[in-house]
C-alpha cells in the first residue's frame, strides 16, 4: 500500500509540475525581440495566440480533472496503473502543445535577425496579395513565412491538422534560403501561395471530381497526372500569377544532375521535374500565349536533351509531352463552384500578366520601379521577372529594387495602411535621402 499511495503522490507532482511549466509560457507577443515592421500582422498574431491560449486552456481543464479524479482514488494496484494510463496521455497532449508552440517560435524568431525579419515581413504581404482571385470573394487565412536551409519550399496550410491535433489557424511558408534571390523569390513563394489558394477554390479537388482521365486510354499517362495534380495547380497559380518568372524560378529550383531531372517515381506527388518544367511552360503559353514560351521550351531541351534520355525514359517522356495539350486543356476548362460559373483557365489569366502588357508597364516603371510598382506585390515579381527574363534588368539591378520593394511591403504591413490603397503610395514615397535599400544576404 505505501508503494501505491508513493505512486499516485508522484503522478501528482508530475503533473503539478506540468502545469507549472504551463503556467510559465508566455504569450509571443511578450517575448519575440524584433523591429516593428519585421513583426508579422496582427491578424495572423491574433490567430496564433488565439490557438496557442485555446490549447492551454484546454490542457489546464484536463489537468484540473487529472488532479481530482487522482486525489479520489482509492489507493489500490489497479487504480495506480490506470492513473498512469491517464497521466501517459496527458503528458502527450503537453507534449503536443509544446510542438505547436515551437513551430510558431520558430517562424517568429527569425524575425528578429537584421535583414532576415524585413525581408520576411514584405514577403508576408506579397504572399497575401498573391492569395487574391480577382472576382472571388474568399476569406484568406493570414500567411506568414521563414526560411530555412534546403533545396525546396514547402507550406503547412491553414485549417489542416497540427502535429498532436488541432487545426492550423494560419498558412506557414517555408522558403529555402538559396531561393532569397531576385525573382527566385516569387516562383517558391507563389508556388506554396498556390497551395493554400488550391484548397480554398478546390482547384485539385474539382479536378479529381470531374476528370476523365481514370476512364481515358493511356491509364500510366492519366495516373500520373491523377498523382501530380497537387503540385501542378500549385504550378498553375505561380504562372497566372508572376508569368515566365514562375517557369524561370522552377527551372533553377529543379536543375539538378540529370539521373534526378529525368526520374519518375508514381509515389512521388511531384512531377518528373523534366515533364514539370514542360508543364509549367506548357501552362503559360495557354494562359499568356507568345512565341517566348516556344523559345524556354527549346532552351529547356537543350539543358537537358532527350538524347541523356534511356530508351524507356525517352518513351514515357514522348508520351507525356503527347499528352501534356490535351489535359491542360482539359484542366483549364473546368469550373469550380468557387469561380461562379467561370472555368478555371479564364479566372486564373490575368490580362496585366500578358507578357506585352508586362514589357509596356516595365518601360513605364524602369525609372524608378521600386516606388511605381511598390502598390503591386504580386504585380511586381512579374514585370521584374519578365523585364530578367528579356534581358532588361540587370541581375544586380533586380536584387535591389527587390530588396527595396520588400523594405517597402513590410512598412506596409507595418501601417495601417494596406496594399493598393491611395494612401499608402504617399507613405512609401516619403523617404528620406539617407534612406537605403536591405543588402542582399546569401
Amino acid at each position: 500500500m505505501n508503494s501505491c499511495m508513493q505512486a499516485l503522490r508522484l503522478l501528482e507532482q508530475e503533473v503539478l509540475g506540468i502545469r507549472a511549466r504551463l503556467d510559465a509560457q508566455l504569450p509571443y507577443a511578450l517575448q519575440m525581440p524584433m523591429v516593428p515592421a519585421a513583426n508579422v500582422s496582427d491578424a495572423a498574431m491574433s490567430a496564433i495566440e488565439r490557438h496557442m491560449q485555446a490549447a492551454r486552456r484546454q490542457l489546464r481543464k484536463r489537468i484540473a480533472q487529472f488532479l481530482r479524479e487522482l486525489r479520489g482514488l482509492a489507493v489500490s494496484a489497479s487504480n495506480v496503473a490506470h492513473a498512469q494510463r491517464r497521466y501517459a496521455l496527458l503528458k502527450l497532449q503537453f507534449q503536443a502543445a509544446l510542438t505547436h508552440f515551437e513551430i510558431f517560435a520558430e517562424v517568429l524568431t527569425q524575425r528578429s535577425q537584421h535583414g532576415t525579419g524585413i525581408w520576411l515581413a514584405g514577403l508576408d504581404v506579397a504572399a497575401q496579395d498573391g492569395l487574391r482571385q480577382p472576382g472571388v470573394t474568399l476569406e484568406p487565412p493570414a500567411v506568414i513565412c521563414y526560411v530555412e536551409r534546403g533545396h525546396g519550399g514547402a507550406i503547412r496550410r491553414a485549417r489542416t491538422r497540427l502535429p498532436g491535433g488541432g487545426a492550423n489557424p494560419v498558412a506557414v511558408i517555408r522558403m529555402p534560403r538559396e531561393r532569397m534571390v531576385g525573382t527566385g523569390i516569387a516562383a517558391s513563394l507563389f508556388h506554396e501561395v498556390g497551395h493554400q489558394a488550391s484548397a480554398l477554390l478546390e482547384l485539385a479537388d474539382t479536378y479529381k471530381r470531374e476528370s476523365p482521365s481514370r476512364f481515358a486510354r493511356g491509364p500510366t499517362l492519366w495516373r500520373a497526372w491523377d498523382r501530380w495534380i497537387g503540385e501542378i495547380v500549385a504550378d498553375l497559380w505561380a504562372v497566372s500569377r508572376v508569368g515566365i518568372a514562375a517557369t524561370c524560378g522552377l527551372m533553377s529550383v529543379v536543375s539538378l544532375p540529370r539521373a534526378f531531372v529525368m526520374r519518375i517515381d508514381l509515389d512521388d506527388p511531384h512531377p518528373a521535374p523534366w515533364i514539370r518544367v514542360k508543364l509549367s511552360i506548357a501552362m503559360g503559353r495557354a494562359l499568356y500565349p507568345h512565341a517566348q514560351w516556344s523559345a524556354l521550351e527549346a532552351v529547356w531541351e537543350r539543358l537537358y536533351p532527350r538524347s541523356q534520355m534511356n530508351p524507356a525514359q525517352r518513351a514515357l517522356f514522348d508520351a507525356l509531352s503527347r499528352a501534356m495539350p490535351p489535359f491542360v486543356a482539359m484542366l483549364l476548362a473546368l469550373r469550380p463552384p468557387a469561380l461562379r460559373g467561370r472555368t478555371i483557365g479564364a479566372a486564373l489569366s490575368l490580362p496585366d500578366r500578358h507578357p506585352d502588357a508586362l514589357l509596356a508597364r516595365w518601360q513605364h516603371v524602369k525609372a524608378c520601379p521600386q516606388q511605381l510598382l511598390a502598390d503591386y506585390p504580386t504585380l511586381s515579381f512579374a514585370v521584374l521577372g519578365q523585364a530578367r527574363y528579356s534581358g532588361l534588368l540587370p541581375a544586380q539591378t533586380e536584387l535591389r529594387v527587390i530588396a527595396e520593394l520588400l523594405q517597402r511591403w513590410a512598412l506596409a504591413g507595418y501601417l495601417p495602411w494596406r496594399a493598393g490603397s491611395a494612401q499608402l503610395s504617399v507613405v512609401l514615397n516619403q523617404r528620406k535621402p539617407h534612406d537605403r535599400p536591405l543588402a542582399a544576404y546569401a
